[in-house]
């Protein structure tokens, strides 16, 4: 497809910087619409100018958001993922890893997804992520992300003790509302988190399953960790 490699060619032009752009729909058809990085550190980032952004528009409908990750995997970090909630866009990202040439596609998100019955994607819509989006649509707590790559409990990585203290937890040793509880599943270190939801039930997003409220059981229990309390947590029950 045209747009996809014109897209690819200015990566490839473009580097070892990034390069940004958009998908846009023009008569029916979708084209590659490249534009200049305003960033401070184009190797590091991309910024896009409003007039690149207007002359965008008056070509067609923007459809996504485009750039790349020069040395890089397509997948996106933390400042991808932030800035691609509040873009309402789908968002598609280059890898440029040698002679190797990866793509990513974020769909636009216009709201956070619900929290049940929601598709596990490692780093995004994961066992974390779904412990920060309960924690902002119930308690309205920003909780920090993190960059973590799928595996990081084999890596040597404990990134949930290491984190707790800088996300505002503290250990706990009874059971409230809102808790989260960490858990060690088939792992070396913690690697699983829920939240306590109440009435013996937590709600929790299993890796390769889709998100679920279950019975805190035995299962879970024996497997438990940590429980922790977040300072800005007033539920009670």
């Amino acid at each position: 497809m045209k747009h996809i490699d014109d897209a690819i060619a200015h990566a490839k032009q473009s580097y070892p910087h990034e390069s940004c752009g958009f998908f846009v729909l023009k008569k029916g058809k979708l084209q590659y619409v490249a534009c200049t990085n305003l960033a401070q550190d184009t190797k590091e980032e991309f910024l896009i100018s409003v007039e690149d952004y207007a002359r965008a528009e008056k070509i067609g409908e923007i459809r996504t958001v485009v750039h790349s990750h020069p040395d890089e995997s397509c997948l996106p970090s933390i400042a991808d993922q932030d800035a691609h909630k509040v873009s309402g866009l789908e968002w598609c990202i280059i890898g440029l890893e040698g002679d190797e040439v990866s793509m990513h596609f974020m769909p636009a998100v216009t709201a956070i997804p619900d929290l049940y019955g929601r598709k596990f994607i490692h780093g995004m819509t994961d066992c974390y992520g779904f412990v920060r989006d309960w924690y902002q649509q119930e308690l309205g707590i920003e909780l920090p992300n993190y960059n973590r790559v799928d595996g990081w409990w084999n890596e040597g990585e404990n990134l949930y003790v290491d984190n707790f203290e800088n996300a505002g937890f503290y250990q706990v040793d009874d059971l409230h509302v809102g808790d989260m509880i960490v858990m060690q599943i088939n792992a070396t270190v913690p690697n699983h988190a829920g939240v306590y939801l109440g009435d013996g039930l937590i709600g929790h997003h299993l890796y390769g399953r889709l998100s679920s409220k279950d019975v805190y059981g035995q299962f879970y229990r024996d497997r438990t960790t940590h429980i922790m309390r977040h300072k800005k947590n007033t539920a009670q029950g």
